[in-house]
This record gives structure tokens, C-alpha cells and sequence, in this order.
């Protein structure tokens, strides 16, 4: 889809998890729209081929790969994106993990997984960038959490305390700050490969059902565009997007 490019100055905008689902939907709505993208994922392959078709396509992209787990791994990626572009206006935290399983089930690396990735990572992405934008006098941070961060349901326990935790902390950072502002995106069920991380077969398949209404991701990166481009005194700070047909 082709859209027209954006009328405000280009943001250089950073987007962990960018190797597939919504946070590759992201990078192609920004870079449609005129923005630089900076693309983080372990997948660095996946990286490189998603930057050179945003670049054929007459876009801006700077691929870099990257462990959200490993905070020095994220001060690379930060410092990337600086070394090329000279600030940064955005953060978008997408990169996340979905291995939902009963708590009686114990498996607990799961869980130690998803707190490393959706809940950690997101604070080794704040603290790679605060210190950047508090010099800029100016910044935006997107949290992505999900549905899953508003109610609790069975098999989600861990990953909705994550996703709660997100917005938690979300709110605080928005609280803490006058120049910056923060987003909280929450999305419904969406296409991605989030589903790929659950090991739990009977969970997969009860999942895997509902996925029938998920959805594009496109529709979460045109929620991201919408909040990035609000004017600079606006602070859009939380959206909700779901499937009409959700519960």
C-alpha cells in the first residue's frame, strides 16, 4: 500500500522486534511516510531484506541487529541510530514473547523469558534512549503491551502481568516527564508470530482457533503512525485496537 509521504520534518524512529508482524508493519508504514526507520531484531537476515525493500521503495531504513535482553546490545542499537541520523525522536517498543501456559504446568523458563523480553526489554530500551532525548529536550516512547495487560485470562498469567507491568511503567515514565511523551499501544488479536512461541500444544491449538478474526498487523502500525504524528502538545497515550468480533 502506497501512501503519501508525511508534511512534518522526518523522525528517526527506532523499532525493536522489527523482523516480523507488527513491528515490520511499522517500519513500512513509517518509512511510507517519510520517516527513518531504525530496524532491531535478532533475525538479522531478516533485517537486511526488510531494510532493501524499504529502500527500493525510495524509504529510509538502518537495519542492526539486536537482543532486547542484553542492555549493552541495546545501547549498540541506540547508539546506531545516533552515529547515522543524530537523534532520535521515537522508541517503539515491540519486541515480545507469547509461551502461555497454565501455572501448574511450571514452566518456568518460559516465564523467565517472557519477563526478560516484554518486560525488561522494554526498560533496557527506555534507558538506552532517556538520556538522549532528555538532552533533545524532546522524545516519544511507544510501549506496545496488549489486550492481555487490561484482563487476565487462563493460560496468560504471566503474560498479562508483563503486559500490565508495561502499562504501569508506562504511566510513570509519563508522569516523570514534561518534554517526552509516552504510548501505551494494546493490541488485540493481531497476525504476528507471537503464536510461534507457544510450546504448549493444547494452548497453541485453543489460540490458534481464535486467530480466525485476528487483525493485520498493518492496522497496529497505522495506530503507531497516528500516535508518532499527533502534534508535538499532544500526547496520545493509550490506544486499544482489536478485532471488531473480540470479546
Amino acid at each position: 500500500m502506497t501512501y503519501p509521504p508525511t508534511t512534518a520534518a522526518p523522525k528517526v524512529v527506532l523499532i525493536t522486534g522489527a523482523g516480523s508482524g507488527i513491528g515490520e508493519a511499522t517500519a513500512r508504514r513509517l518509512a511510507a511516510a517519510g520517516h527513518h526507520v531504525v530496524l532491531g531484531a535478532r533475525r538479522a537476515e531478516r533485517l537486511a531484506a526488510l531494510a532493501k525493500e524499504i529502500e527500493a521503495d525510495g524509504g529510509s531504513a538502518l537495519p542492526q541487529s539486536l537482543d532486547v535482553t542484553d542492555p549493552l546490545s541495546m545501547r549498540a542499537f541506540a547508539a546506531a541510530a545516533l552515529d547515522r541520523y543524530g537523534r532520535i525522536d521515537v522508541l517503539v517498543n515491540n519486541a515480545g514473547v507469547m509461551p502461555l501456559s497454565r501455572l501448574d504446568a511450571l514452566r518456568t523458563e518460559e516465564w523467565d523469558r517472557m519477563i526478560d523480553v516484554n518486560l525488561r526489554g522494554v526498560l533496557h530500551g527506555i534507558a538506552a534512549v532517556l538520556p538522549i532525548m532528555g538532552a533533545q529536550g524532546a522524545g516519544h516512547i511507544v510501549n506496545v503491551a496488549s489486550v492481555s495487560g487490561l484482563r487476565v485470562d487462563p493460560t496468560a498469567a504471566v503474560y498479562s502481568a508483563t503486559k500490565h507491568a508495561v502499562r504501569a511503567l508506562s504511566e510513570g515514565l509519563r508522569q516523570e516527564s514534561r518534554d517526552l511523551r509516552v504510548t501505551v499501544i494494546s493490541p488485540g488479536l493481531t497476525h504476528s508470530e507471537l503464536t510461534d512461541t507457544i510450546a504448549d500444544q493444547a494452548t497453541k491449538d485453543a489460540v490458534t482457533g481464535q486467530m480466525a478474526i485476528a487483525i493485520p498487523a498493518a492496522a497496529i502500525g497505522e495506530a503507531i503512525h497516528y500516535a508518532i504524528t499527533a502534534p508535538d502538545e499532544v500526547d496520545v497515550n493509550e490506544l486499544v485496537i482489536r478485532p471488531t468480533a473480540q470479546g
